[in-house]
């Protein structure tokens, strides 16, 4: 196992450094002039030619790149232009915020998605299989954005329920009560369509498990159903479901960038908004190299998982 991972880890090297030259290719073609952008009224010539000196951004391409590339690799993720603090330290407190919602929003999507492909594949054909299906289809139908700002609608303005947006209230607050409060919607909204693509994918599998001769096998001997589905179904399909919930979980971290602006969520989806639009070319660098980073780190931990689950998976 420990040769499995290191491999896996070996093998995520090449991805990053792919990552980060067409992260800052991408950025380094966009029209305009940073320093004029960020100086605003205050753009003369001077100031211009002085700010781009300051920044390095009148060196050439590959030498600003390699700069970047060395200092990034050296936990030195630049320094924003807009906020003027250090480029990781507002990744690092704008990430919490977004692991919090993205992370809720996976634990509901796995969990209700593997139930519900369960228990649709349990009772194929009969009302509840019929039932999840419909809810189902509808889920993924629906975009996480437009389901947020219709629930927004209903349980914060019609209802007033919930609170509209943020992730404290203003005034008072602060508490882990007002966090749960203002997470449900924003939760849901982006799990919406996550639980759906679980949910058809785990159904498929759990039928193709229990269409199986050891299946029909414990089923004959007398094992109680429960037992069949729970035991022995569910832990061969989730070897094909493992690999779904690390692509639902990148899903999931990259959808969070339109809830966070439809609920006023700070976190990092948020910020790289705001980043762009005030041209802030490092902050946007270093906080899409890091949720990247993230994600390659966790469908390690996918791929270990499933290993896990099937040894012949290492080979």
């Amino acid at each position: 196992m420990g040769g499995y991972i290191v491999k896996r880890l070996i093998s995520a090297i090449p991805v990053l450094f792919g990552i980060t030259v067409i992260v800052f290719l991408i950025m380094s073609l966009i029209p305009g002039d940073p320093a004029t952008a960020i100086l605003g009224s205050y753009a003369t010539p001077e100031n211009v030619a002085k700010l781009n000196r300051d920044l390095g951004l009148d060196r050439s391409l590959a030498e600003r790149y390699f700069i970047w590339l060395f200092n990034m690799v050296q936990g030195d993720f630049g320094r924003s232009y807009s906020l003027n603090r250090p480029v990781i330290d507002e990744v690092l407190e704008r990430f919490n915020a977004t692991l919090i919602l993205a992370g809720t929003s996976f634990v509901i999507c796995s969990v209700l998605g593997i139930l519900a492909g369960v228990v649709s594949a349990a009772r194929q054909y009969g009302w509840a299989d019929k039932a999840i299906t419909f809810t189902v289809l509808i889920g993924i139908s629906v975009p996480s954005f437009f389901l947020g700002m219709m629930m927004i609608l209903l349980f914060a303005v019609n209802l007033r329920w919930l609170p509209v947006s943020g992730m404290y209230a203003i005034y008072g607050g602060g508490d882990l009560w007002d966090l749960l409060r203002h997470l449900v919607m924003p939760a849901l909204a982006l799990s919406a369509v996550a639980t759906g693509v679980i949910a058809r994918l785990a159904r498929s599998a759990m039928l193709e498990v229990l269409r199986q001769d050891y299946i029909r096998t414990a089923r004959a001997k007398g094992v109680p159903e429960r037992r069949v589905i729970m035991g022995h179904a569910l832990r061969a399909a989730m070897v094909s479901i493992i690999p779904v919930l690390g692509i639902q979980a990148g899903f999931v971290l990259s959808g969070s960038v339109y809830i966070e602006i439809v609920f006023q969520w700070p976190g990092a989806g948020r910020m790289l908004v705001e980043a762009i639009l005030t041209r802030d070319l490092l902050l946007v660098q270093g906080g899409v190299v890091f949720i990247a980073a993230c994600y390659v780190f966790f469908n390690i931990l996918v791929d270990v998982a499933q290993s896990l689950l099937d040894p012949r998976i290492k080979t």
